[in-house]
C-alpha cells in the first residue's frame, strides 16, 4: 500500500501541470482578445498627427490638402509632417508624434513592413490609429486589433480594371512595359498583382519588362527611356500612377514615337495632368484612386469615438476615365 501511495502523486503532478499550462494558455488568449483598441478622447480640439510620405506629386498634395481643409470642420488640431519619401523618416515622424501624446494618428504607410511596428508602438502608448491610402503588413499589425481601420481603394481591382481596358484596346495582343510604384508599398504590390493576373489569362499579352519608377514622373521618364532602348518593340505601357505615365509619355515622344498610337498607355490615379493627357489622345485611360481621405477619416474617427463598430476596411469607390467620359469628368481631377 505504501508503494501505491507513493506513486499516486507522480501520476497527479503531470496532470495538474498540464491543466495549469492550459489555463495559463487560455488566460493569455483571453487577455489578447480583451486587449481592446485605445479609446479616442471626447474633447475639442483633438490633437491629430498626420504623417505624410512625401509632397512631390499632385496626388500627395491633394491628400494633404484634404486633411488641412477638414481639420477645422472636424475639430482637429493637425500636427503635420513630411517624410520626404523615406520610410525611416516616416517612422521617426510618427514616434515623435507618439512622444507628443497626440490623440489620434492618421497616416499612409510608405511601405508595408517598416511601418507596421510603429502602429504597435502607438497602440501601446494608448493612441488609436487610422491608416489611409496604403496598409501595413497584416502579419505584424492587424486592422481591428492593432489599429482602427484601413481607409482606401481596392488596389488589386484597380490593376484588374487597367488590364481589362488594355486587353480591349489592343485586341488582346501587346508587348507591355510595366512601370511599378515604390518597392514595398502595398499600392505597388497589389496594382501589380491585379494587372498581372489578368494579363496572364490572355496569351497574346506579354509583359516584356517591369521596373520600379517609384511613383515619380522623372524617375518614370528615366526608366522608360532605358526600357525603350532595350525593348523597341514595346506596344503598351502600364504605369502604377499618372505621374510615371506622364514621364513615360515624354520618353516615348523623345524616342520619336507617338503615345496613344504607337504605344497604348493605361494608368491609375485620375490626376488633372493624367486627364489632360487622355483628352489629348496620348494617354488611353486612368483608373481613379481618390486622395480625398480627410472627410472619410473625420467621419470614421467621430463614429469610433461614439463607440460604433468600424469595419476593418473602409473601401473607397473609384471612377474610371477614358476618351468617352474625360471631358465631362475634369471636375474630379486634382
Amino acid at each position: 500500500m505504501a508503494s501505491l501511495k507513493q506513486k499516486r502523486p507522480q501520476r497527479v503532478r503531470p496532470l495538474v501541470g498540464s491543466v495549469l499550462a492550459l489555463a495559463i494558455g487560455f488566460g493569455i488568449q483571453a487577455a489578447h482578445a480583451d486587449d481592446a483598441l485605445p479609446k479616442l478622447p471626447s474633447k475639442t480640439p483633438l490633437k491629430v498627427g498626420f504623417a505624410q510620405t512625401e509632397s512631390n506629386n499632385p496626388w500627395r498634395l491633394a491628400e494633404t490638402k484634404s486633411f488641412k481643409e477638414v481639420a477645422a470642420k472636424c475639430g482637429w488640431q493637425l500636427v503635420l509632417t513630411d517624410a520626404n519619401s523615406s520610410p525611416a523618416k516616416q517612422v521617426s515622424d510618427i514616434q515623435s508624434m507618439i512622444a507628443q501624446h497626440v490623440d489620434l494618428l492618421v497616416f499612409p504607410p510608405r511601405e508595408e513592413k517598416p511601418l507596421a511596428p510603429v502602429v504597435l508602438q502607438a497602440k501601446k502608448a494608448g493612441i488609436p490609429v487610422i491608416l489611409v491610402d496604403r496598409d501595413v503588413d497584416q502579419s505584424v499589425a492587424k486592422a481591428g486589433r492593432d489599429y482602427i481601420t484601413f481607409i482606401g481603394s481596392d488596389f488589386i481591382d484597380q490593376g484588374h480594371r487597367a488590364a481589362d481596358w488594355l486587353v480591349k484596346a489592343t485586341g488582346g495582343k501587346a508587348k507591355i512595359i510595366e512601370l511599378e510604384g515604390s518597392t514595398g508599398a502595398s499600392a505597388a504590390n497589389d496594382r501589380k498583382k491585379g494587372f498581372d493576373e489578368i494579363i496572364a489569362k490572355n496569351p497574346g499579352m506579354t509583359i516584356i519588362a517591369s521596373q520600379s519608377g517609384d511613383f515619380a514622373r522623372d524617375k518614370g521618364r528615366q526608366v522608360m527611356e532605358t526600357l525603350l532602348q532595350a525593348h523597341p518593340d514595346v506596344t503598351a505601357v502600364y504605369a502604377h500612377n499618372d505621374e510615371m505615365a506622364l514621364g513615360a509619355i515624354a520618353a516615348i515622344k523623345a524616342a520619336g514615337k507617338q503615345p496613344g498610337k504607337d504605344i497604348q498607355i493605361v494608368t491609375i490615379d485620375g490626376t488633372k495632368g493624367g486627364m489632360d493627357a487622355i483628352a489629348a489622345g496620348e494617354l488611353g485611360a486612368s483608373v481613379q484612386s481618390s486622395p480625398f481621405f480627410g472627410p472619410l477619416a473625420c467621419d470614421v474617427a467621430q463614429r469610433y469615438a461614439k463607440g460604433e463598430k468600424i469595419p476593418t476596411w473602409v473601401k473607397v469607390s473609384d471612377r474610371f476615365y477614358d476618351k468617352g467620359n474625360v471631358k465631362e469628368s475634369m471636375q474630379y481631377g486634382y
